[in-house]
């Protein structure tokens, strides 16, 4: 039996688990690059009755799963995937499991991010290393206003970073009650005046029909010519030509982005060649702890499917 492994881009996968245990009746195959054309993407995998992915680097669209055969388990990092068509895989007979996944990594790097913004750490960092000394003035976070766009788990941790920092910190989703952000000391605002308050806006809310595009021109002019906005939730959910084009006339002072419509980044992205951007390369799940518990569970996955008694399934028949 073949197993695949895809999206490795560090290497790190074999060693962030207990494989060994499966060989040599599975045979275990590590791709580290991310395959974008779906006949490519079909091509290389056609042969595999397992695969592990690594969240949503690499779309199972009706499309591609009709390809695979000989597919049989198709295991996701985490529990939510929406780039996998469950439906489909389920009619075709194709079992799909996750693992759990720890939410305080995103937060953490959010809240490095802003520090970042604010600071300019990443600039000072970059002059220093030309030969430069203190060339820019940062901003404090204390008593500023942080805006949060989805106040769920993820940004409620957030939510309690800015209460430590002394911050002001309003929010706003469409299904987000009174009840449920006064509990967290949270006021919740109008989503215009979420836009027109905030002073760092940063995104915790899940890419839907409903979210996609959800922050565009005109929340954009909202905002204050001083605030920051960041996204470690999905690209999409911000519009990015409106993004651009905000950056580049300075309509706000700067961004902060770990996500993006394209993944990974093309080389020649108008975004790469802003100065008032920090990019980072999807960072806010990939931590040692995190990928011990994606892999390793994955494994475990593995086991149980090859015992005859699939565990953590996603689509059961």
């Amino acid at each position: 039996m073949r197993l695949a492994i895809l999206d490795d881009y560090q290497n790190v996968a074999l060693t962030m688990a207990d494989w060994e245990g499966l060989r040599p009746s599975v045979q275990i195959q590590i791709f580290r690059d991310t395959l974008k054309n779906e006949d490519a993407v079909a091509e290389r995998l056609r042969e595999f009755e397992i695969i592990v992915a690594m969240r949503e680097r690499t779309a199972f669209r009706r499309s591609l799963l009709e390809r695979l055969p000989k597919l049989k388990l198709l295991v996701t990092t985490g529990m939510v995937n929406a780039s996998i068509d469950k439906k489909a895989a389920a009619e075709q007979g194709i079992i799909v499991s996750g693992t759990t996944s720890l939410r305080h990594p995103t937060a953490e790097l959010t809240w490095g991010l802003m520090l970042a913004l604010a600071r300019n750490i990443t600039r000072e960092d970059a002059a220093m290393r030309k030969g430069a000394w203190q060339t820019t003035v940062g901003v404090s976070l204390h008593g500023k206003v942080l805006g949060i766009l989805g106040l769920g788990k993820l940004g409620g941790q957030v939510a309690a970073f800015g209460k430590a920092f002394m911050m002001d910190v309003i929010a706003w989703s469409e299904n987000l009650t009174l009840g449920h952000a006064d509990s967290l000391g949270v006021r919740r605002v109008e989503k215009q005046e979420l836009f027109r308050r905030a002073d760092f806006l940063t995104i915790h809310t899940v890419l839907s029909k409903r979210t996609r595009g959800i922050v565009g021109p005109d929340e954009l002019a909202a905002m204050k010519s001083t605030s920051y906005l960041i996204n470690t939730s999905r690209g999409p959910i911000v519009e990015e030509r409106a993004l651009i084009a905000a950056l580049e006339t300075r309509k706000i002072a700067g961004a902060a982005l770990d996500v993006y419509d394209q993944e990974p980044l093309p080389a020649d992205h108008a975004l790469r060649r802003l100065e008032n951007v920090i990019l980072t390369p999807h960072l806010g799940y990939v931590t040692d702890e995190n990928y011990r518990a994606f892999y390793g569970e994955a494994a475990e996955n593995v086991r149980a499917y090859l015992a005859g008694n699939p565990i953590r399934v996603l689509n059961p028949a």
